[in-house]
Order: C-alpha cells, then sequence, then structure tokens
C-alpha cells in the first residue's frame, strides 16, 4: 500500500472542517461567503461546492436555521446561525479536538519518547 501524505493531510482537513464551520457560525449569522473569507484567514481553504452541501447537512441535523434577507444588489441571502443542540454539539466538537491535540502533543513530546524507549 502506498500512502501518500497529501491524502492524509486533506483527510485531517476534511475531519476538521464541521468544527471550523460550526465555530465561526457560533460567533453570529453568517452568510456563505462570509464563512469561505474566514476558513481562507485561518488557512483552511474551502470550496462552494463543499460547504453549500455541508451546510445543508448541518440544517437538516437540526444544528443551524437560516433566515433569508433581502440583496441591494443580487438575489437574497441565506443567514445562518447555530441552534441551541447546534451550539451544543459544537462544544462537544471542540472538547474533542481539544483532548486529541492534547493526545497528539503527548505522544509526540521527547519526555514520551525517551520514556517510551527505556521500556523496551
Amino acid at each position: 500500500m502506498n500512502l501518500n501524505a497529501e491524502n492524509s493531510k486533506t483527510q485531517m482537513r476534511r475531519g476538521i472542517l464541521e468544527l471550523c464551520v460550526l465555530s465561526i457560525i457560533a460567533r453570529g449569522e453568517m452568510y456563505p461567503s462570509d464563512i469561505i473569507e474566514e476558513m481562507k484567514r485561518a488557512s483552511l481553504l474551502v470550496m462552494e461546492g463543499t460547504l453549500y452541501p455541508l451546510l445543508t447537512r448541518l440544517k437538516n441535523a437540526g444544528l443551524l436555521t437560516y433566515r433569508w434577507e433581502e440583496s441591494k444588489a443580487g438575489p437574497p441571502r441565506k443567514y445562518y446561525a447555530l441552534t441551541d443542540e447546534g451550539r451544543q454539539f459544537k462544544d462537544e466538537l471542540l472538547q474533542t479536538w481539544l483532548e486529541l491535540v492534547s493526545a497528539v502533543e503527548s505522544v509526540n513530546s521527547p519526555s514520551t519518547t525517551q520514556t517510551n524507549k527505556s521500556h523496551e
């Protein structure tokens, strides 16, 4: 089997996309292009073709709600917000993420590596 680092990186990014999108929307109502801009500023590139299906899935799961707002230029805009369930879900994902980061840092720390070598 041939492992590809780019594939692994893509899978990791995809795994945290939901948490990032929910975290951005948790700050207040968001229009999808604003979400994309926030993600770009964080060096997490996401395309509309990825974002819109995710927003629909999160809405259908009861984690997001939306409202339409007339636009001065173009069609009406859909603004997304978290539901109470969405806020709780985001908090749970964030807690899991923080635990994972801590675990990865722990297994990558020099003291852990030295401890493991002394038990061989």
